[in-house]
């Protein structure tokens, strides 16, 4: 929302001081200011130039290359392309440096070779008109070196380019009004108010004693809260002065004619959105207010048709609908050139069912966005009364036809919110002393009623801010603060006691399994959404009991719980892939299923996944990582080849990311509660992974809530030196490679400290190679050749037995 200083500037005396130092004053007591702009500031450097010589480009038949003067020692060149050049006209000639309406700075350029010292400009160009075919041309009686700011008679304006998010709370801050209350506060100076009783007694004193020619009625439970109306005749629809035009452009409308303009000056001045209707477009004496009963098409002024169902409300004469109602007028019934008696409409509409009509339709409009925000239905009246104004101001003619007819909720029946606070609540909240002055002060200049009773204030709240921003003492307290300015409040550190808090089991289980990953398993930590969506669910061929579905999901593509981490953690998986060869990644999060009694269950699972381009030793090292994992947390465990008797809840195996070889169930305290498993190449295809993943994941809500004790046993480092070996043997391809440590687990040597796969080839289409490294040491004394030699032989041995033998 676009806040024009210059029209604060009619409510409110303003201190002097920079844009930026207000916009950041503004910033910090209401609402975030995301850009400050000096209107007419790049007019300053625009200055009258005449044409002195025109001659063609040598290299460019559409060119010309212009020669002017603006009031220096020195003549200037430049290549323009303009029609309609003629030496001895004037125009506007914007030097190097200065920056144009859209955010283009000059910068000298050589154009067709030639160098063109700045630009003569256009209208469009200079920003005061939308289209122009040629140069600005400008009274020739205008003195050479002239600014344009001086020559339009614009005004120097600051705008302040206010966040909308920000004023979402705030529906009395949709207008210039509104804001100017809240600048009278932050400086702590009186608001001028043009809209008292005299005023509303004197506009009021045009009404006459004749039968209205239209009047509003609400039929049933439409979202109609007030709708006030007023006829007016002898109008003339012309262009707007230019001082309104001017505001209009400047807070980002486009003027279209003095009744359109004075409709949206209105709305931007008091905050509340109308609409003014073409008398003699409203078939009958009777607007009806109600909701449809049956689908329609609508085409509004905007020439698109919107098709509107059943239940929607609309405002519609004798025949029609004529507006949608809170969002868009129909075509039909708007003000043309034409028109001679207009119908005034100021109403105020439910915020919720103007939200869910402009959602389904697509359509947006300044008035629905207004009304979203609970706007406050005593101030429509006023707002009607002001469209009234400056009906008269712009046609001194018109003649106001009967009254201001109403219907709609009985505004007598509005009850203000009543707060009770003290001076000494505020105070001690905010962490600093005020005086109750100081307080009522505040309070008053944003309206506020204040009542004192001994100690207690008796806060009366205005309706334009009883709609949806303040309810109780709290918010009360925001104001006060704000106004005061959070940056004005002492730091002063809370007396409270610290002390350490002593981690829960599971919170001590997560840290450790987090350091170890982290620091001996070279693996990142990552973090992914828990609500999922069909999208990934396909991607991944998982099907598998998401349930728990939001009814109303910001995205169909976060619209459901997560029953597993997997799902996510190989959509990060494929998204990493694009910048790396090679990556390990975690997540410790939770998983959600329905239930029948407690309608949800959690689970906190532990999902790694190792990703690798061309390594396929991923599964092996995962599984390496998840034992030495389990060891290091003290868990008893056992990694076991999987058994159909046995169920695993951690995984569905109908799932066709299941490797068909390469995948193991994790046995914890006696419960299968995890699985690790190489993710088959058939789901990698459709997430376009390229390279191998193996996943490891296990249910920790089984074990998480028990102490673990520490079982640390420290042995020193070895005295004598050990040895390795290495070998290479023949496994069938059907055959998990597992299986080769398995024979090697029994034996009862005690110089052999342990055995691990290092690699494994594909020897043929039948089998594998894999290649083995024994460690050797005895901690008491040097191996001799003859005791390492027996070892060796031992394990080939043993392997040749189980049926793998040394490759030749």
């Amino acid at each position: 929302m676009l806040i024009s200083i210059d029209w604060i500037s009619e409510f409110v005396d303003i201190p002097k001081m920079t844009p930026k130092d207000l916009g950041v004053k503004f910033t910090l007591a209401t609402a975030e200011v995301e850009k400050v702009i000096t209107e007419g500031e790049f007019l300053k450097k625009i200055k009258v130039a005449e044409i002195l010589q025109i001659k063609s480009h040598p290299d460019a038949d559409k060119l010309n290359l212009v020669t002017f003067n603006f009031g220096e020692s020195e003549n200037f060149q430049v290549v323009c392309g303009a029609p309609g050049l003629s030496v001895g006209m004037k125009v506007p000639y914007a030097p190097i440096g200065t920056e144009l309406p859209g955010g283009f700075v000059l910068t000298p350029k050589k154009i067709r070779g030639i160098l063109s010292e700045g630009m003569l400009c256009s209208a469009e160009e200079l920003g005061i008109a939308s289209d122009s075919d040629g140069l600005l041309e400008l009274e020739k009686n205008l003195e050479l070196g002239t600014n344009m700011l001086d020559v339009l008679g614009k005004k120097q304006d600051t705008l302040l380019d206010v966040d909308n998010k920000s004023l979402t709370h705030r529906p009395d801050l949709w207008g210039h009004y509104g804001m100017a209350r809240e600048f009278a506060a932050i400086f702590n100076i009186e608001l001028k108010n043009p809209f008292n009783n005299n005023w509303a007694e004197k506009l009021e004193s045009n009404f006459t004693s004749e039968e209205s020619p239209v009047t509003p009625k609400v039929i049933g439970q439409s979202s109609c809260k007030s709708y006030w109306g007023l006829t007016i005749d002898n109008v003339t629809v012309t262009e707007s002065p230019e001082w309104m035009q001017s505001r209009l452009i400047s807070a980002g409308l486009r003027p279209i004619n003095n009744m359109v303009d004075i409709s949206n000056y209105v709305m931007l001045e008091l905050g509340i959105p109308n609409h003014i209707f073409d008398r003699d477009m409203i078939k009958g004496n009777c607007l009806s207010i109600q909701k449809l009963d049956k689908s329609i098409d609508f085409v509004t002024l905007d020439e698109e048709n919107r098709k509107l169902v059943s239940g929607d409300t609309v405002i519609s004469d004798s025949e029609s609908p004529l507006v949608i109602a809170g969002i868009m007028g129909g075509l039909s019934s708007g003000v043309t050139s034409s028109t001679k008696t207009i119908f005034i409409e100021v109403a105020n509409w439910k915020a919720s069912e103007v939200r869910t009509t402009s959602t389904r339709l697509g359509l947006r409009t300044d008035s629905s966005q207004r009304y979203e925000k609970s706007l406050d239905s005593q101030l429509c009246k006023r707002t009607a009364l002001r469209i009234l104004d400056l009906v008269l101001e712009l046609c001194p003619k018109s003649k106001v036809v009967g009254k201001l007819e109403y219907d709609g909720e009985p505004l007598n029946n509005f009850q203000p919110i009543e707060i009770i606070s003290s001076v000494d609540k505020i105070s001690k909240v905010l962490g600093t002393n005020l005086d109750e002055a100081r307080i009522i002060s505040i309070l008053e200049s944003l309206n506020f009623g204040v009542k004192t009773n001994g100690n207690t204030l008796e806060i009366t709240v205005p309706s334009f801010r009883s709609t949806k921003d303040i309810e109780n003492e709290s918010d009360i307290i925001e104001e006060i603060g704000r106004i005061i300015g959070y940056d004005n409040i002492d730091l002063i550190a809370p007396s409270v006691q610290v002390a350490p808090v002593k981690l829960t089991p599971a919170q001590q289980l997560h840290r450790k399994i987090k350091d170890f990953l982290v620091f001996h398993g070279k693996s990142f930590e990552v973090m992914t959404y828990p609500l999922i969506g069909p999208k990934l669910l396909e991607k991944t061929s998982w099907n598998f009991g998401e349930e728990l579905k939001l009814l109303n999901a910001i995205s169909s593509e976060f619209d459901r719980m997560r029953t597993s981490i997997i799902p996510c953690l190989l959509d990060a998986v494929a998204t990493n892939q694009k910048n790396s060869n090679q990556f390990r990644i975690f997540e410790l999060g939770r998983s959600y299923f329905a239930n029948e009694k407690s309608f949800s269950e959690e689970h906190s699972q532990l999902a790694v996944a190792f990703y690798n381009k061309d390594n396929k030793l991923n599964f092996l090292e995962l599984a390496n990582t998840i034992e030495r994992l389990l060891t290091s947390l003290n868990i008893s465990y056992d990694l076991l080849k999987h058994n159909p008797k046995f169920k695993n809840n951690t995984l569905n195996r109908e799932w066709v990311g299941v490797h068909p070889f390469e995948n193991l169930d994790i046995r914890i305290m006696g419960k299968i509660d995890g699985v690790i498993t190489s993710i088959h190449p058939l789901v990698l295809r459709k997430l376009k992974i390229k390279g191998n993943v193996a996943i490891a994941i296990i249910d920790l809500s089984a074990f998480e809530g028990r102490s673990i004790k520490d079982k640390i046993k420290y042995t020193p480092l070895p005295k004598f030196p050990g040895a390795t070996f290495d070998c290479t043997v023949v496994i069938p391809k059907k055959e998990q490679v597992g299986k080769v440590l398995e024979p090697l687990r029994k034996l009862k040597t005690k110089e052999i400290t342990s055995v691990k796969v290092v690699d494994v080839f594909s020897l043929d289409d039948e089998n594998n190679t894999v290649t083995l490294r024994a460690n050797f040491l005895n901690p008491e004394k040097t191996l001799s050749s003859e005791v390492i030699r027996a070892a060796e032989e031992k394990i080939v041995d043993t392997l040749k037995t189980a049926g793998f033998p040394l490759k030749s």
